[in-house]
């Protein structure tokens, strides 16, 4: 197989920086363009010491004619970016997005949640929300691959089975996440400057976090009816990683081990999920650095509720790692190529 050409838009934030990591060791890949816009003539290494392999090209400013001599455009930028890419899309090119820009299916929804009109509407039908065990070989019809938030990631992969499989009530589920600090982005330092983010945990986003609107359209799609649920994310004395602890309620006719035995039934195939034993305590120090999620399920006091443990390294499986995932299946390569 001949290698692919890609483009990485955004290449110097913590996202970008991780797929360039990983791109390098993909056998498949040849990084064609690394692009910014404060960080044009610039080399990579500049961002990262890591990456000194001196083939990579230097930065440079984004335009529509690199598009002639790339397949694939690996989009890390703001919200609003993405939209703006996907209209210069040529017949031969792939967006696969990390942004929020395809991510809900109705445009009224994106404004709502994040303020800004898109743009781009009639491309939205051309995208897919892709968590890679739950689409499966449907990316192939599709132009724009939305990779899904990183709190949604820690989130749906566990429910989504359960769901599907009427295992547990859908009207009270209560969702806490916590994240390491990257997941706000390089400007996190001055947008908590106020905040020790060394020593200190904060809730943020009660209630209206973005991420809501995601979670509600995959979780409603999936069960047909409409879910409630409480998510509360909170920023961790931590650079990395995501701990998503989930409680519902059974339904009368199950138990914990009935419930377990169906989540290995659902991923057994699965390359990235693993489902540990019951009762299992997990930490995001098991899955950093991987793209790994690690699910346990644990007893309660109260045998008609459960506790789910949801563990990922927000900046691979919850960012890049699912992204070259989805890049993989897009192609009929093996998931794991780049990211073993």
């Amino acid at each position: 197989m001949h290698k692919i050409n890609v483009l990485v838009a955004g290449s110097t934030g913590y996202i970008g920086i991780e797929l360039i990591k990983i791109l390098i060791k993909h056998k498949y890949v040849n990084i064609k363009y690394l692009c910014g816009s404060k960080s044009v003539g610039k080399k990579i290494y500049h961002y990262d010491k890591t990456l000194n392999n001196k083939k990579l090209p230097k930065i440079i400013k984004f335009n529509k004619n690199l598009l002639k001599k790339v397949h694939v455009v690996f989009s890390a930028l703001p919200n609003g970016e993405g939209q703006k890419i996907s209209k210069l899309l040529l017949s031969h090119n792939y967006l696969i997005d990390l942004s929020a820009d395809f991510r809900l299916k109705n445009a009224n929804d994106y404004y709502k949640w994040y303020k800004i009109k898109h743009t781009a509407i009639n491309n939205i039908k051309k995208s897919i929300y892709s968590v890679p065990e739950l689409v499966g070989k449907k990316i192939n019809h599709y132009k724009i691959i939305s990779c899904p938030g990183c709190y949604p990631t820690s989130i749906l992969l566990p429910l989504t089975p359960m769901i599907k499989k009427n295992l547990i009530n859908i009207k009270s589920i209560i969702i806490d996440s916590k994240s390491g600090y990257s997941g706000a982005g390089r400007g996190v330092h001055k947008k908590y400057s106020k905040q020790n983010l060394y020593e200190s945990i904060s809730a943020y986003g009660v209630g209206f976090h973005r991420h809501n609107s995601e979670i509600q359209q995959e979780l409603n799609s999936i069960s047909g009816k409409k879910i409630n649920f409480l998510f509360t994310p909170h920023l961790s004395p931590m650079f990395r990683g995501i701990l998503s602890t989930i409680y519902v309620d059974i339904k009368d006719n199950q138990n914990i081990k009935k419930i377990h035995n169906e989540l290995l039934k659902f991923y057994k195939k699965s390359k990235f999920v693993k489902i540990l034993k019951i009762n299992q305590l997990i930490s995001t120090n098991d899955v950093i650095n991987t793209n790994f999620c690690h699910i346990s399920l644990c007893e309660t006091k109260s045998k008609d509720k459960l506790i789910i443990l949801s563990a990922i390294d927000n900046l691979i499986k919850g960012g890049s790692g699912q992204a070259i995932q989805n890049f993989n299946l897009l192609f009929g390569l093996d998931e794991k190529i780049g990211l073993q």
